[in-house]
């Protein structure tokens, strides 16, 4: 009996895979949407924090131009309230006593007392 051999030029190829098209994009093209998605992200947080950076040094120089206005204010009450006290004391006691036995100015310490509520 003669041995079976295949036809000659052999057997035609076998399709053992499915032929279906690639879905979406290349996984290269995903990485680069990513890749800027995050890279514009980054962005905005460095704008962010340079913005607020900004801020705060504007901030601060308000309050340091503001320094010598709110002195003077300060100073205004201080000398108003001084002299309230000096027109006082000198309606009680009919003259200006000195506390202290220089000239020099002594920053006076105001405690503001609750008034007495009347029964």
């Amino acid at each position: 009996m003669p041995q079976d051999l295949p036809p000659i030029g052999g057997y035609e190829p076998i399709q053992y895979k499915r032929n279906l098209p690639a879905r979406g994009f290349k996984p290269s093209y995903y990485m680069f949407g990513m890749f800027a998605i995050c890279a514009y992200g980054w962005l905005r947080v460095v704008q962010g924090n340079r913005e607020q950076v900004e801020l705060a040094r504007e901030k601060m120089w308000s309050r340091i131009h503001l320094i010598p206005l709110l002195q003077a204010e300060e100073d205004r009450d201080l000398v108003r309230r001084q002299w309230a006290n000096e027109k006082r004391e000198k309606e009680l006691t009919g003259t200006n006593t000195k506390i202290y036995h220089s000239d020099r100015f002594v920053r006076p310490t105001y405690a503001i007392m609750p008034t007495k509520a009347k029964d």
